[in-house]
């Protein structure tokens, strides 16, 4: 059953920036705790690219790209 909430893309799209920001708080925590610098490479580079997802979504919660309009 779709309720209100459920049909709202702002609902759906807050939920997902909340965990992609919660999974790159803790790709950037792990990065002080392993030694290996191709993983601390990796660990921020996930980090980044998270960040670009986050933007997106809300980018399109904000319609202000052409691409959501």
């Amino acid at each position: 059953m779709v309720t209100k909430a459920n049909g709202d893309p702002r609902h759906h799209t807050q939920k997902m920036q909340a965990r992609l920001k919660e999974t790159m708080d803790h790709l950037r925590e792990d990065i002080e705790k392993v030694d290996e610098p191709q993983l601390k490479a990796m660990f921020e580079t996930a980090a980044e690219v998270l960040g670009g997802l986050r933007k997106a979504f809300s980018d399109y919660e904000k319609k202000n790209e052409s691409a959501w309009r």
